[in-house]
């Protein structure tokens, strides 16, 4: 449908974004809905791009570029499969007119418009929009440098994909069109941009634009080079692109680059020493400092660094100056705390002087170990003395004097385990005993903040290495700092035990075991809750998932305080429900949640219904205000609850689930493994009532099915939902849709047959043929077509079978196999007789050969969890997951046994038959594993 370019829609549009503006979910959340429900619609963005070009009101022309913004992002990317979310005359329109809107906006919008720009670059540049470039070049004639900066903006937003991408001929042949348009007008405006330079040395303004282009040139430059991105300003941030771009071709142009190398180390090395300690510069000398890491650890420069003096000078002049904690360190720790963790734990702080300095005490280790321990260590002991002089003073000493050690020490790590790998010439142990535990003992836990951080991320860092007895002797003090009032050493609090939790010991078993941890189990559990109160905290990730952590390791231990427990997460889920931003935070709370129900439930059943009557009211909230961050996790948790019942669905679930069938519940990719799963637990547990009292709403159930069924991405999905059905429901309440669904599967593998559909269609008529036996399936296919039989054995069964992966999966095929070779008539007094040994032959191929899991080179599966634009991805939640059901578990054990005494069955009721097929057709050596068989069953083919 088209929505006409008029201004009544370009009014309701504005009233409908400002509505988005709202804090009250009550007016935002149906406005955004409104928004969603017409976005399909043509025209949709051009009346956004009108009212971005043409609205009086700024805030609604930020706003509509924020919306054209995210609507590209979720909409440009055609998918196989999924109909095209965008008109063709509205992309041709897009495009047409988006540089030139991009280039004439504010700041603030032309960036959002940049961005737009670059993601459909990212999909139709150069084949689909091949005058992109031609039109980009062309503003830099225009001379003025709001164009010039804008256009230079989106190049390095287009192409900084470049730095990362694999290398294929695809790539090389894009960036060498990029290059012929590119490159000359790049490099005319970088010469006129530095005579303009000299020309305006006095103007601070005019030098602040100029400097800006320069540095996105120098970023281009670097793009069209290839390699990682940096980011920051001005004078300081060319400079430090240029030891980047040296770092580059020292890496990359080793030979052609040597001899201007020694050059380089010397003018960066005069820069590093003359540069001060003021925030400013710290991406160029971070910059800096990882040049001279990336130097000194190649080989045929270690000579530009082996003498002892110079090793002493950048000690004393590089490394001990930038591990300092300054003024702006403490205030980031203090007020930026969030920033300054995320940095710190999760390694993006990568242009951090520290992290530099900790590079180049590595680097230099490489070749020189043995000296550079000795200096340092120097260092480290007289900082040590400085601050036993007077602590509360000199306490920035001992600060760095851990870093030291722990650069020192620390040869290889992983964000999972720590450090792997350790320096033998630096006494971990020694040093946490002496200088990390007596910190960490002192009864002030709000004393020294910086020090306990540094103490308790030690004990993160080298917990492979300090022994296990003093890692126990850490924990209740970790327990106590969980309510330390600094931000940043509760949380290194909560995350270090969460660590902890998780190692592995020889056994391959947890570390700690819960019998050594339930004596602390009271506090600990009061001390994570408490944590989630202090401020700043209320969503803290790192808390929750210790929460999460101690439930897995305490296992029943927590069960006298799981009802205290429940309710506080489900008041913290209500709370976080409003508006969750922080998605980490929230899945840990799912988890958590799931924990105490699979716990306490595996000793008391019947408690399930105590955490529904907790959680329901929630979930029900959470349902109604359409909370799609939480929908998917609500219907997994809800398979867990449903699995527990023993018996019948209680009447609370077969009220909803009509509500699962609406098609608008299966249009965000994020729910539909969520919702599968909850279909599975309703037919596995109440598929009778379902016939009985809901036999209307199968035609629905059907219709879910023949959705996914038709969707590369999600037909996997179908089949799980398919395979319930047929294991479940009674023969009788499918018997009229039985065949329709097999001219569904058969319409799929005609148009778009790949190798993971073929899969789950083993699965499935293999169970269908141990539910409703071998000569149903035979009649089912032949009544069809005629033949189709025997079509099915040669071009799919046989051919294929070896394709099928999972132990389950495989135990199904054989039984179903196995049925089909002796429990089916026409196999034997038929044209299809002559596929009984070829069919015999693929499944001990199937027992005995390796999976074949070679995939065609023309099949490029959307990866399952791939979902295009911005959805609400699905996230399994570990502790939800689905015990692996064997529908054949009761039948049969060994398929392998089975298959020998079914057949011994089938050469009794036709004597000499079977004996002379296998022998006459089977080749050797699988005949050989036949008799092992049929030994093994103790039978013999009559």
């Amino acid at each position: 449908m088209a929505m006409e370019l008029s201004d009544a829609n370009l009014q309701t549009l504005t009233e409908y974004l400002k509505k988005t503006l709202d804090p009250d979910p009550a007016i935002r959340r149906p406005a955004e809905k409104f928004l969603e429900s017409v976005e399909g619609n043509q025209n949709y963005p051009l009346l956004l791009l009108t009212l971005l070009e043409k609205s009086q009101d700024n805030v609604i022309k930020v706003c509509a570029s924020v919306t054209f913004k995210n609507y590209i992002k979720r909409n440009w990317r055609i998918v196989e499969d999924e109909p095209n979310k965008i008109c063709e005359a509205d992309r041709g329109a897009i495009k047409a007119n988006i540089v030139h809107l991009m280039l004439s906006s504010p700041e603030q919008i032309q960036k959002q418009l940049s961005d737009a720009i670059s993601i459909i670059g990212r999909e139709d540049f150069p084949q689909k929009w091949p005058d992109l470039l031609t039109e980009m070049v062309n503003r830099f004639q225009s001379g003025d440098f709001h164009v010039i900066n804008g256009v230079l903006r989106t190049a390095h937003s287009l192409f900084k994909r470049y730095r990362h991408e694999f290398k294929s001929n695809e790539l090389w042949t894009e960036i060498k069109l990029v290059l012929d348009a590119f490159a000359l007008p790049l490099t005319n405006l970088f010469k006129a941009t530095i005579e303009l330079c000299s020309t305006h040395a006095n103007d601070a303004s005019a030098l602040r634009i100029l400097f800006s282009s320069l540095i996105l040139i120098s970023k281009l430059f670097y793009s069209l080079n290839f390699q990682d991105e940096e980011e920051a300003g001005l004078l300081e941030l060319l400079k430090s692109q240029i030891c980047d771009n040296a770092a580059l071709y020292a890496q990359k142009y080793d030979e052609e680059f040597q001899r201007y190398l020694p050059r380089f180390v010397t003018a960066i090395w005069n820069l590093l020493v003359t540069t001060g300690q003021e925030v400013k510069y710290d991406l160029l000398v971070s910059n800096a400092i990882q040049f001279l890491a990336s130097v000194c650890e190649r080989p045929h420069y270690k000579n530009l660094f082996e003498d002892q003096n110079t090793l002493t000078s950048i000690c004393e002049k590089v490394i001990v100056p930038n591990m300092e904690f300054r003024a702006a360190d403490e205030e980031a720790f203090e007020d930026n705390s969030e920033e300054y963790i995320r940095r710190d734990l999760e390694g993006s702080d990568i242009d951090t002087r520290r992290r530099a300095a900790c590079d180049l005490v590595r680097g230099l280790c490489k070749f020189f170990e043995g000296p550079v321990t000795g200096i340092f260590s120097g260092y480290v002991n007289s900082m040590l003395q400085e601050y036993a002089k007077n602590p509360s003073v000199n306490w920035k000493h001992k600060d760095a004097a851990i870093y030291l050690v722990t650069s020192l020490a620390s040869k290889a790590q992983t964000q999972k385990h720590g450090i792997t790998q350790a320096n033998e010439l630096v006494n971990l142990t020694e040093f946490f005993v002496n200088h990390i535990l007596p910190d960490l003992k002192s009864a002030n836990v709000n004393e020294f903040p910086v020090l306990k951080a540094d103490g308790i991320k030690y004990i993160m860092i080298f917990r492979n290495q300090v022994p296990k007895e003093h890692l126990l002797v850490s924990i209740p003090l970790l327990i106590s700092h969980l309510q330390a009032e600094s931000i940043v050493v509760h949380t290194y609090a909560a995350h270090a035990l969460e660590r902890l939790f998780t190692m592995r010991g020889p056994n391959s078993a947890t570390l700690f075991t819960a019998a050594e941890i339930a004596p602390f189990v009271e506090i600990l559990l009061t001390n994570l809750f408490k944590a989630l109160t202090l401020p700043g905290s209320s969503e803290n990730e790192y808390i929750m998932k210790a929460i999460m952590r101690s439930f897995s390791l305490l296992q029943e231990a927590i069960i006298p305080y799981i009802p205290t427990l429940i309710t506080q997460l489900t008041q913290k889920l209500l709370a976080v429900s409003k508006n969750p931003s922080k998605p980490h935070f929230n899945h840990y709370m799912f988890e958590a949640i799931c924990l105490s129900i699979r716990i306490t439930c595996k000793s008391n059943p019947a408690a399930v219904v105590n955490f529904e009557e907790a959680l329901f009211l929630v979930f029900t909230e959470i349902l109604q205000n359409d909370v799609q961050e939480f929908i998917p996790y609500v219907f997994q948790v809800m398979s867990l609850l449903l699995e527990t019942h023993k018996n019948d669905i209680p009447s609370s679930y077969m009220a909803l689930f009509p509500h699962l069938l609406q098609p608008v519940l299966w249009e965000r990719t994020g729910n539909i493994p969520a919702l599968v799963r909850l279909l599975q637990a309703f037919l596995e547990r109440g598929s009778n009532t379902i016939a009985s009292a809901a036999a209307d709403k199968i035609p629905g159930l059907l219709g879910v099915f023949q959705k996914l069924i038709a969707s590369k991405a999600n037909d996997h999905q179908g089949f799980y939902l398919l395979n319930s059905i047929i294991e479940h429901m009674p023969p009788e309440s499918v018997d009229q849709y039985r065949k329709q669904i097999f001219i569904l599967l058969f319409q799929r593998l005609q148009n778009s047959k790949t190798t993971k559909f073929i899969k789950s269609f083993l699965v499935f008529i293999n169970l269908y043929c141990i539910k409703y036996g071998a000569l149903a399936l035979q009649e089912i296919f032949d009544g069809i077509q005629p033949k189709m039989f025997g079509m099915v054995l040669e071009k799919i069964i046989i051919p294929e079978i070896q394709k099928v992966s999972g132990n389950v999966e495989k135990k199904i095929c054989a039984v179903g196999i196995t049925k089909l070779l002796t429990e089916c008539p026409p196999m034997m007094d038929t044209e299809y007789t002559k596929l009984w040994t070829p069919l015999l032959q693929s499944l001990i191929g199937l027992f005995e050969l390796p999976e074949d899991d070679t995939i065609p080179d023309e099949e490029h599966f959307i990866d399952i969890e791939d979902t295009p634009g911005y959805q609400t991805a699905f996230s399994q939640l570990a502790f939800a997951g689905k015990k692996e059901h064997d529908p054949v578990g009761q039948m049969v054990n060994n398929p392998k046994i089975h298959l020998a005494q079914s057949l011994h069955k089938l050469s009794t009721a036709c004597p000499g038959r079977v004996p002379s097929m296998v022998s006459t057709s089977l080749n050797a050596e699988a005949l050989q594993y036949l008799q092992g068989y049929l030994q093994a069953a103790s039978v013999t083919l009559l």
